[in-house]
Order: structure tokens, then sequence, then C-alpha cells
């Protein structure tokens, strides 16, 4: 599949996240907010949880600039809320079981561990813009230092 692109619009979708309502992107966006959506690949491990705590630690400075975090892996719904209240995560995290929104943004890859391949999540962010179009788009993000960068980017103090 090829990446998405700043500029491109993007994909819609309807999601179902942690506590089983469901958000739709054209929803979020119609209220004039941007969203800040970010894949990750597992609830509860390290790199992930320092990628979650990163964003938690400055929700304070997106919320303040119209800007919605969302974040999205394969885990239940289950496993998403022992993740936010181990963490405190003030965000919502999206149950995409399935990969169907990993696949719409090009995150669902194979991946290559001790010589074993498998279907899994590249960790990646997208900025969407409330006019639905990607304003910053990121593959394989580190999980430390990525939102800082982020912020800078979006020159958000």
């Amino acid at each position: 599949m090829a990446e998405l692109q700043v500029g491109d619009k993007a994909p819609e979708f309807k999601a179902i996240v942690t506590d089983g309502s469901e958000i739709q992107l054209s929803e979020i966006l119609s209220s004039g907010e941007g969203v800040i959506l970010y894949f990750y690949p597992r609830d509860n491990t390290s790199g992930c949880t320092v990628q979650a705590c990163d964003f938690r630690d400055s929700f304070g400075r997106f919320s303040g600039s119209e800007w919605r975090v969302i974040g999205v892996s394969t885990d239940s719904a289950s496993s998403h809320q022992k993740f936010i209240d181990k963490n405190d995560l003030p965000f919502e995290l999206i149950v995409d079981e399935d990969a169907t929104l990993h696949e719409a943004y090009g995150t669902w890859r194979e991946k290559n561990m001790y010589g074993n391949t498998y279907m899994g999540t590249l960790r990646s962010t997208f900025v969407i813009g409330p006019d639905g179009s990607l304003k910053w788009v990121k593959y394989k993000v580190s999980p430390k230092g990525h939102v800082e960068e982020l912020l800078s980017d979006l020159g958000v103090n």
C-alpha cells in the first residue's frame, strides 16, 4: 500500500472507542476540531506506554489548541480500559481488532522479529485538519520524543 502524504484527504472512519461509543472522523471535523491520530502496537508494553504517557503529559497543550488526540491499536476494549486506568490517559483509544483502520492509514505492515515475519502495527502519527486533509504524517515514529517534535512542528506551545 502507498503511504499517505501531507495534503492527502484523510481516510474517513467510524470506530468504536473504549467505552463502547462510536466516533466518526467527519463528525469530529465538522465541529472545527482537528484530530491527532496515533497508531501504536500494543497496550501496556514499554514503548507504547512511553508514547501514551508523552501524549498524556502534553495533553493540556493539545486540548488548548483545537486538536483532539486519539490512539489506535488492535487491542480489545477491555485491554484499552486497563491501559487508560493504569496510566491515567485523558484521551480516547480506538478498538481496531480487525486492523481495518490500520489498513486504511497504511500502518498494518509485515514485520520481522528474530527471523519470524508477522503482520503488525507500524507506529505512526497523522494530524488531520478540520478540512479533512492530512497536515502532518509520520510513519515509523520513535515512542520517545515524537510528541515534542509534533508539538513543535504544529507550533503548539
